[in-house]
Order: structure tokens, then sequence, then C-alpha cells
């Protein structure tokens, strides 16, 4: 199958954009390489047969046609977003653009490209729209987020995701593409652009500043390995039944404090430092519209297509400390393209 991959230098997209050429798969690589993307993420594969890329913009309709023409792709994977809250609360309309806009450009680029395939391949073409759990809004203090829960998003960010994921619907049953979507949990693992908390937390800590945690830290997320992302969304794409969407967890629920002083516990073996690495946490002024809890109910994925999450989130957390403690070069070069760690998404008057 030769895949369309949006966003695929980015965090999850790189992964699997490696997966996919790891199963046999052809890729085209479709990334404007915004600050967060970075083609080291897959120079793993760049010389693998059957791999292609191409810089272009999703919001740009001539160069996504064009694309779509000279590579005739079996499948899209639209993972191309603008992602992170902090930076959606400043700037907003770069959200919107990009996850509503943008989506909206790919999709008609797809149905023209989709509506010209011969019959077969047309029946056999999808489009998979990879979204988040944060659409769904905040949970209180138990239950999980389903397939059924209704939308109730609180942030820019979140929002503009929650519009995206209605243009797909929109476009599936208005002129009949063959869409499924997923929405998942918070992804963690190698390759994570440092502005997300695990390597916040963890390249702060190798830099010897201070650990930030938003309000109390009692703020509940579930973990999900992104080689476990990858593999979840790879399944859907070739066995989900088309119109569904599946929420994809990894079961592993922690509060945002719990979660840093088990990554300073990895951080004092691997990384040791004058004091506990725990001694440089530093509560500060949460973020504007913080949502309390998610958690994921991933059963029906499990029940359909018999996925589930392999990696355990301790083992996970490990790991992924282990690759930032030995790839602090790609730290470095993050770093030289002029990212500090600032602090984003306060209001100001």
């Amino acid at each position: 199958m030769k895949i369309l991959i949006t966003g695929g230098a980015g965090f999850i997209g790189s992964a699997v954009v490696r997966r996919a050429i790891a199963d046999g798969h052809e890729v085209v690589n479709v990334d404007v390489l915004t600050y967060s993307a970075n083609l080291e993420n897959v120079a793993s594969v760049a010389d693998a047969p059957g791999y292609a890329f191409e810089q272009a913009d999703i919001c740009d309709a001539a160069a996504m046609r064009e694309v779509f023409t000279r590579h005739q792709p079996d499948a899209v994977m639209h993972l191309a977003a603008e992602s992170h809250n902090d930076r959606a609360i400043e700037g907003p309309i770069d959200f919107v653009r990009t996850n509503v806009m943008g989506t909206a450009v790919l999709l008609e680029a797809a149905r023209a490209h989709w509506n010209a395939l011969p019959d077969a391949k047309k029946a056999a073409f999808r489009f998979h729209h990879v979204s988040t759990d944060e659409v769904f809004g905040a949970l209180g203090e138990d239950g999980d987020f389903t397939e059924e829960t209704p939308y109730d998003p609180n942030s820019p960010y979140s929002s503009s995701k929650a519009a995206a994921d209605h243009l797909v619907r929109a476009w599936g049953r208005t002129y009949g593409m063959p869409v499924v979507l997923t929405n998942c949990s918070n992804n963690y693992g190698p390759f994570q652009f440092p502005e997300k908390l695990i390597p916040t937390v963890i390249t702060r800590a190798l830099e010897g500043k201070s650990i930030p945690v938003y309000g109390d830290g009692r703020q509940v997320r579930d973990w999900l390995h992104v080689d476990d992302h990858a593999d979840a969304l790879l399944l859907v794409l070739g066995k989900g039944r088309l119109g569904e969407t599946y929420c994809i967890g990894g079961d592993g629920t922690k509060r945002n404090i719990e979660l840093i002083h088990m990554l300073c516990e990895h951080l004092d073996r691997m990384a040791p430092a004058n004091t506990a690495h725990a001694d440089k946490i530093e509560f500060v002024k949460d973020r504007p519209g913080h949502d309390f809890r998610y958690s994921i109910d991933a059963s029906k994925l499990r029940a359909e297509l018999g996925w589930a999450p392999k990696m355990q989130l301790m083992a996970g957390l490990e790991d992924t400390v282990r690759w930032y403690v030995d790839n602090r070069d790609w730290i470095e070069g993050i770093r030289q393209r002029g990212f500090q760690s600032e602090r984003l998404g306060l209001v100001k008057a």
C-alpha cells in the first residue's frame, strides 16, 4: 500500500512513517517543516525503497493536488496539525488555519483523487484522520472517554481539532468518502519536541534547570507510547470499519505530579546531579482552561481489531528517558534552532 502521511516529520507522524516502512508499505511524507518538525526523526528510513518526502503546506490547494497527482496514493493518514495548547492560547488563528482549513483543503484534494480512481482502487481507498481525546473536554474524578462521548472542547487547540473531526465526518456522509477517525490519549516517547510535558521535564533536568509543574500537578492524563499508537493507527487504516471512530488509550493513567516524580527517579539513575532531580520541581501558574482529567476506554478497538498497548508506562518512561539521555545532540540541534523552553500560554491583558 502507498500511504500519504501528512505531518510525517513530526513526533507521532514520524513514528507512523518508520513503522509503515518497516511493515513494507510505501510512504509519501508530506510536511511543511514548521518549528516542531524535524527530518532527523525519519533519517533512519530516508533512503528506504518506497519512501518519498514532499515539503508542502496542507493549506495550499494547488500543492496538495500536485502531490496526489504525482504520487497516486492508496490511502491518506492525516496527522499534520498544530498541537501545543500553550501556543494555541497565544496564537489561536494559526491553529484554525492549519487544523481546520488545512483539513478541508486536504479533504478536497483527496476527494478529487478518490473520484478519479478506477473502481477497484476507489473501493480500497481510505482517508484516516488522526485526532485527540481533548475534543471531548474534561472528565471529573471518574469515568472514561468513549466513541460515544459528546464533544465539549475547552481550548483553541481542542476546538480546532474538533472542527477537523466534524469536517472529516461531513465529507464521509456528504460525498461518500471512505473515512475513518481515531482519537488518542497523550503520546510520549523518543523524538518528541521538548515543549510537551515529558520531554520538558527530561530536557530541563538534563540542563540543570527547574522543572515547572502547572497548578498543583493533580491533573490526570492517560499516557500512550508513540510506538503503540503507530501500530494502532496502521491497524485502523487497514482494518477499521469505514465511517467509524476508534479511541486509542495507553492504560497509563497518572496525575502529572506522579508522572514527574517517576521521570525524576529514572533521571536520578541515568543522569545523576548534585541533588535529586525532584528537588528542582517548581509549581507555577496553571494554564488557562487546563482540563482536569482525560482517560480513554479503548475497548472498541480491542474488541473489533484485537489491539492492546504493549508498552507499560514505567518501562516506557524508562525507555524515553534513556533515549533523551543518549541523544543530547538531537536536543542541542533544536536549541540551536532557537527553542529555549520559554513559558507560553499565559493570557495577557
